[in-house]
């Protein structure tokens, strides 16, 4: 319709000036909206299968104006926030991750059957963080079912030299499936889920070495296990892997080229030998209280409550409990003390001579010891300064009590100081 609108207005068909501007109006009005509907993306993914959607930085390019310099808007720094419409965050079964703003970001999961015949919208805002601007395309998701959903025998394996979104790259992803349908040889084989390690408790590796976090994927197929994938449970694999040692499987050559397997986390699950268990929920009920009447408040007029009997077992009890274990503690305190009458009364007459005894030659002894002559030591002698020749004398009374004092007596504190005499010289 926009094509025939610019072909008659190009032909020189006879319009008026308000007609043509009015279809030229209406001409580029019609442009805009098919453009917007443009950026809605329909896909089709089926339940119980992988579904990844990549966002292309180029797609969003377009949307943001171009760096002052040719040829360096590849370099633009673009995030992705994604959101169920109406909603903060996506659905249950779907995930997003992008490492870097200069790398792509990924939309991955796997929907259930549960989800199908309503679309879901998501909506994906694209930031510029060099202009701080943004653009909203919405990705309409309609989940198709497959027939033989699910399939019955679903593995999960554990990769340990890859990231998830290496793994969601479509050709690392076919190389993987082409392995496991090498070894399992089914007719059907589908990747099921695809989750991280750091999703299942696993810790961020080191920044060393190029380690990876690990991923897990989940295949399903329409035959049973093959005897390969049987290994792993066999008693000497699973005492193996007890011990922390890698377990001996035949078909792990076909896969160390490219994927390192650890097979002691290997999951084999028959769906068809689970027993599902139903729990037994109460019926859901509306939603609405039972009417029970009007509520009716109690009454104004109250009785007085007498608060005297509550008084005496809450305070005056144990205070009357409280005095009188004080006054039994003073009464055997103060008045049951026997005193040195009753002490002396009670004690033998020769133990009270022996005592009186001691006590007074230890107070003889004491005051003989006050008074005792003794000769002075060396160190109380007149000490003179070699170069002055003044002499300190030892001053000291003849009661003085030695046993304080100090062997050595500063010069400084004494006052009666002898001047020794100079020698003559022999000629005088």
């Amino acid at each position: 319709l926009v094509v025939n609108l610019h072909h008659l207005l190009s032909d020189g068909v006879a319009f008026t000036t308000q007609s043509r501007s009015a279809l030229t109006s209406y001409a580029k009005s019609l442009v805009t909206i098919l453009s917007k509907s443009h950026a809605d993306r329909n896909v089709y993914p089926s339940a119980g299968v992988l579904f990844v959607h990549v966002l292309e930085r180029e797609y969003f390019k377009g949307e943001f104006p171009p760096y002052p310099k040719a040829g360096d808007s590849s370099n633009d720094p673009i995030t992705f926030n994604t959101n169920l419409k109406g909603y903060p965050d996506r659905p249950g079964w779907l995930r997003y991750i992008q490492r870097t703003p200069h790398s792509d970001g990924v939309l991955y999961g796997s929907p259930a059957s549960e989800h199908m015949g309503k679309p879901t919208i998501i909506e994906i805002t694209a930031y510029n963080k060099r202009t701080f601007e943004t653009a909203r395309h919405n990705l309409v998701i309609n989940i198709m079912s497959i027939e033989e959903f699910p399939l019955p025998y679903q593995a999960e394996f554990f990769i340990k030299n890859m990231n998830v979104e290496e793994m969601l790259a479509s050709e690392v992803l076919g190389d993987f499936l082409g392995a496991v349908k090498n070894v399992w040889q089914p007719e059907r084989l589908n990747a099921i889920n695809i989750t991280s390690a750091l999703d299942r408790g696993g810790r961020v590796p080191l920044p060393i070495n190029d380690l990876k976090e690990g991923v897990y994927v989940m295949v399903g197929a329409d035959v049973q296990f093959s005897s390969c994938l049987r290994e792993v449970e066999t008693p000497q694999n699973q005492l193996r892997c007890s011990q922390e040692m890698e377990p001996v499987i035949s078909c792990d050559k076909k896969f160390r080229a490219q994927f390192h397997i650890d097979w002691c986390k290997i999951s084999l699950v028959d769906i068809t030998k689970v027993v599902p268990v139903h729990s037994n929920r109460p019926d859901a009920g509306t939603g609405v209280l039972p009417d029970i009447g009007e509520y009716n408040p109690p009454s104004e007029s109250l009785k007085n409550r007498d608060y005297f009997a509550d008084f005496l077992i809450t305070l005056a009890v144990p205070s009357a409990v409280a005095m009188v274990l004080f006054i039994i503690l003073a009464y055997s305190m103060c008045c049951r003390r026997e005193g040195v009458q009753k002490r002396n009364m009670q004690t033998p007459d020769i133990q009270l001579v022996h005592h009186s005894s001691i006590q007074k030659s230890t107070k003889e002894l004491r005051s003989m010891s006050k008074n005792r002559e003794i000769s002075w030591p060396l160190s109380t002698l007149p000490v003179f300064h070699p170069v002055s020749g003044e002499v300190v004398p030892p001053i000291h009374p003849d009661n003085y009590e030695t046993t304080s004092m100090p062997l050595m007596q500063t010069q400084t504190n004494l006052q009666n100081q002898i001047q020794i005499p100079q020698q003559q010289s022999s000629g005088k």
